[in-house]
């Protein structure tokens, strides 16, 4: 997970958190949380480099709509990012 961007992690929490969501469903969520439009000239490339590291599959769930879900691999990944990010703020976030 080392080589990926800021926003392909926050595209791989963002799909963990959710059962297989669409596009739009995870274009709205980092809407939400960047609290700017995001376009999908950003997402779509991004979404897609996941899964081309195996981090994520994409799945149709019609012609139209395509859907995304955390592969093991991305599962593995995200645990061992939550570990080292504990090795920094694991004490300060356990203490409040």
């Amino acid at each position: 997970m080392y080589d990926l961007t800021g926003f392909q992690r926050d595209l791989l929490y963002t799909i963990a958190g959710q059962e297989e969501p669409h596009g739009l469903a995870i274009k709205e969520e980092l809407e939400n949380y960047y609290e700017k439009e995001i376009h999908h000239g950003r997402l779509y490339p991004n979404l897609d480099t996941l899964v081309d590291k195996g981090l994520v599959e994409k799945g149709q769930a019609d012609r139209r709509t395509n859907f995304y879900t955390v592969t093991k691999r991305g599962q593995r990944e995200l645990e061992a990012r939550r570990e080292w990010e504990d090795q920094y703020v694991g004490d300060l976030l356990s203490s409040e």
